[in-house]
Formats: structure tokens, C-alpha cells, sequence
């Protein structure tokens, strides 16, 4: 699989297309107004402990109080005067035992803030690298679960705890990446992890909470520790400034694919000269087409993600069988490829068209999860049923891309429906029936707007002479453009 980075920035964001042997996988999007983050360190003070739900509540300077739970909080005991139990006691005690308000605490956020809720965090902080992690609050070596040669995952654990016993102590994971490289390269990169996390302690020690102390690095250079590999054909970029720094970050990551670096000159846009830009527009849309003649259709709720496949214009050639199965494999690529690119995260539950035979569901299923392996966000697939609902659970650490580029309807709060003219003609009706008492003799003035007039003047012209006979006056319908369709005045004049 080939993979190539299309880059696209100006002074206000950034946006990044991840493309796999040709095809749009993965949108990234960055504004420098707001900034993601997730993965940045702060200094927070406690503001609320709830005993009730183990947790508490932490001020870090952010418009909404980020939320602690009790098995995220570490504390710095002094391991040298205590046993291992007392120590295992001490940290599995009650929340409000262990935390009080207005105390400061050194944090990581997890997730973004979303919607109502104020950001995840945890004291556990985890600082990645290009080819391992660091994690100073823990006791623990391991290996990217990508890595699968037994022998291969022992010299890197020999690797890793060498360090380890250098600095001593802390947690370190050995990534993907790091597959294959030399002992040096993981001491040079835990050596820089770990005087970052001194400088985040040493200004931890300086300052008062709320305070940032470390911020992850931009997009760009996020994706370039963690992707850059022999799989990347070419990073392409259309802006200069960003085009001779990537130049410099490959250069000392990987200097063999610098020459890979390239800036875009072309006449037209970048994303739109590789179909980003098309495929941007079709990620925001609840329907998506499928090559067969199928469509997926997906709609996120609070909760969680739902996504039906439907076979569409696709009627097949043999068997019906044959065909639902062809039908629902088809959805399957698309589904995880939609996933990916819209980063849909939480409970996702896809229901696939229904199949008689089992054997047809275990060749759906195993189709699924063999299109995860290629996302980089952990998932898990839940269950299957005959009734073909597939539920999976995925990662969530940011807002989903529609979140992100689309606000709610201002016309419709969001919900995607409002009431029909027929539902308001009703309505108005009802209101003028609660005062007719007060309103008979008198002449009523209904302003509308101009859809609900329209319908009163004929399907709806018996309420018309409903709302007369009710008051015996004259009745006179405004239609008044900046009405919402559900809003309506009743004036007695």
C-alpha cells in the first residue's frame, strides 16, 4: 500500500488528506483559532470532587471545567517509605480521599471538549515519540501490538528496558515504527521525551494552576512522527513556509525521503486538483452511493453513530443470497473508509442488509475486520446478529468532521425537521378557538409566514372559514417573510 500526505494551509487552518494507493482515506483539519488539545499538559485545580460518581472537576483555564475520574488520578507517593501494598491501598482509595478542592494537579488531556462536556484528562501522562512513548507515571515496557515477530518484539523490549534501568524508571511502549530501527534511535528519542517531561515539571514547579505547561506540536507535524514511512510515495504542499519546514522535519526524521517533499505549482487548488475537495463535500452528506448501486446512509446521534445499508438500484445476477452478500461486502469498504474519513468515534452500529445464511454473516463480518486493521484508531467489534446489526466501538478523541466544518440549522435547531404548514394550520386554529370569546365582533389580523398563507388560501381554506365562523368578524392574512414556518400572530383589532 502506498500512501501520500496532501497538505493545504493558509493563516487560519490547515487541512490534510491521507491518501492510500491513490484513494481519499483520512481528512485532518487544524484552526489555528482552535487549536485541538488533546495529548497538551496543564497545571489544573480542583474545583468539585463527587464521591457519588468518583471523580472531579478540574479548572484549566478552558471555557469549561475538564472532568478527572478516580482511576485517572496518580499520585507521587514516597514509594521508599512504603510497602507495595500500602502503596496499592493509598491509590485505590476513594476519590474524595485522595483529592480536595482547590488543590493543583499536573494533567493530560484525552479528549476534546464536545458539545456540553468539558475535556477528559488524566494525571497519567503518556509523551509520544517517533519510535516510542514515554510514560513517567507508570511502571511498564511493551510493544505496538502491529508488531507481531515474537523475536522482534523481545529485542525491542531488551532495547526499551535498557533505557529504562538509564533513566530510572517509568513506562515506555516501543511504536510501530520503530520496527527494525537500532538501539540509538530509541535512546535519542526517549532522551528527548524525558527532558521534555523534566521542562514540564521544572515550569509545573514555577507556576500557579491554571496554567498550559506543554502543547502537542501542529498538525503537520503530528502526522509526520507518526506516519512518515517507506509507505509514503509524497507529501505535497501548497504553501512555501510550511513546505521548507516539512522539508527540514523529514530531513532529520528520515533523510532518505526528503526528495519525497514536493511543493505544489499548479494552476488549480491542490485538494481540488487530487478530488479532496469533492470528497470533503460527500463526507458531509448522510447518503453515500456505492459503486454497485447500493448506498450506505449515516446519521450521528448523541450517543452513538447508526449506519444502514441498503442495496439501492443493485438487483444482482444469481441467487438472492448472492446478491445481499455481494451487496452488503460492497458496503463494507465504504463504511470503514467513511469512518475514518468523517472520524466517527463512540458506538457505532451498522446495519448490514439481513442474510439467511450464517456462513454469509461470518464472511461479512470477517470482511470488517479485516478493513479496521488498515485505521489507526483502536477499535472493537462487539457483536453480530442475524438480524445483520453489526455494533463496534472506536476511539473517540476529537470532534467528528461534520461537527467540526457544519453548525446546526438555525431554521430547524438542528433536528433536520419542522412542522408541516398543515400541523401550523391546525395550531393557529386551536389558538383562535381558546379566545374566541374575547375575539367575537372583532376583526383578526393572522400573520404568517408566506407558505402557511399560501396553504390557507387553498388546502387549508376550512380553517379559514372555521376561525370566522368561531369569532363572526372579518379575518385578514399577512404573509411576512422573516416568520419562522411554525410561528404565527393572532391580533384582534
Amino acid at each position: 500500500m502506498t500512501r501520500d500526505l496532501i497538505v493545504s494551509s493558509n493563516p487560519r487552518e490547515t487541512r490534510i488528506a491521507l491518501l492510500e494507493d491513490g484513494v481519499v482515506a483520512e481528512i485532518f483539519m487544524e484552526r489555528e483559532a482552535q487549536r485541538g488539545i488533546v495529548g497538551s499538559i496543564y497545571k489544573g485545580r480542583v474545583t468539585r470532587v463527587l464521591p457519588g460518581m468518583q471523580s472531579a472537576f478540574l479548572d484549566l483555564g478552558l471555557e469549561r471545567d475538564a472532568f478527572l475520574h478516580a482511576a485517572d488520578v496518580f499520585e507521587q507517593l514516597p514509594e521508599n517509605e512504603l510497602s507495595a501494598d500500602e502503596i496499592q491501598a493509598a491509590r485505590s482509595a476513594p476519590i474524595e480521599e485522595r483529592l480536595h478542592e482547590g488543590e493543583e494537579l499536573v494533567v493530560q488531556v484525552l479528549k476534546e471538549p464536545m458539545g456540553t462536556k468539558g475535556a477528559r484528562i488524566s494525571s497519567h501522562v503518556s509523551l509520544p515519540g517517533r519510535y516510542l512513548v514515554l510514560m513517567p507515571t507508570v511502571e511498564h515496557v511493551g510493544v505496538s501490538r502491529k508488531i507481531s515477530d515474537d523475536e522482534e518484539r523481545r529485542r525491542l523490549k531488551t532495547v526499551l528496558k535498557e533505557f529504562r534501568q538509564e533513566r530510572g524508571g517509568g513506562g515506555l511502549i516501543a511504536r510501530t515504527a520503530g520496527q527494525g530501527r537500532e538501539a540509538e534511535a530509541f535512546l535519542r528519542d526517549g532522551r528527548y521525551l524525558s527532558r521534555t517531561w523534566d521542562e514540564v515539571r521544572a515550569l509545573a514547579a514555577r507556576q500557579r494552576a491554571p496554567v498550559l505547561l506543554y502543547r502537542e506540536p501542529t498538525l503537520i507535524e503530528r502526522l509526520l512522527r507518526d506516519l512518515l514511512s517507506d509507505e509514503m510515495a509524497s507529501i505535497r504542499l501548497d504553501n512555501e513556509r510550511d513546505f521548507r519546514r516539512t522539508l527540514e522535519l523529514v530531513g532529520a526524521l528520515e533523510p532518505a525521503l526528503a526528495p519525497r517533499v514536493r511543493l505544489h505549482n499548479g494552476s488549480s487548488g491542490i485538494l481540488e486538483e487530487h478530488g479532496i475537495s469533492a470528497e470533503l463535500e460527500r463526507a458531509l452528506r448522510s447518503k453515500v452511493w456505492l459503486p454497485s448501486g447500493g448506498y450506505i446512509v449515516i446519521n450521528q446521534t448523541e450517543a452513538l453513530v447508526a449506519i444502514d445499508v441498503n442495496t439501492g438500484r443493485f438487483v444482482g445476477k444469481n441467487q438472492l443470497e448472492d446478491t445481499l452478500l455481494k451487496a452488503n461486502l460492497d458496503a463494507v469498504r465504504e463504511i470503514v473508509r467513511q469512518i475514518r474519513l468523517r472520524d466517527l468515534g463512540g458506538i457505532i452500529v451498522v446495519d448490514f442488509i439481513d442474510m439467511e445464511e450464517r456462513k454469509s454473516r461470518k464472511e461479512v463480518l470477517h470482511a470488517l475486520e479485516q478493513e479496521l486493521r488498515r485505521d489507526r484508531s483502536p477499535t472493537k467489534l462487539l457483536s453480530v446478529n442475524e438480524f445483520g446489526l453489526v455494533i463496534l466501538t472506536r476511539k473517540r478523541v476529537k470532534q467528528s468532521l461534520d461537527k467540526l466544518l457544519l453548525s446546526p440549522c438555525p431554521y430547524c435547531s438542528g433536528s433536520g425537521q419542522v412542522k408541516s404548514v398543515a400541523t401550523v394550520c391546525s395550531e393557529i386554529y386551536d389558538e383562535v378557538k381558546k379566545l374566541a370569546d374575547d375575539m367575537k365582533g372583532h376583526k383578526l389580523v393572522l400573520r404568517v409566514n408566506p407558505e402557511v398563507a399560501r396553504a390557507l388560501e387553498a388546502d387549508e381554506a376550512p380553517v379559514l372559514s372555521g376561525l370566522q365562523a368561531l369569532t363572526g368578524g372579518e379575518l385578514v392574512v399577512h404573509a411576512d417573510a422573516l416568520l419562522h414556518q411554525e410561528q404565527f400572530d393572532v391580533v384582534a383589532v
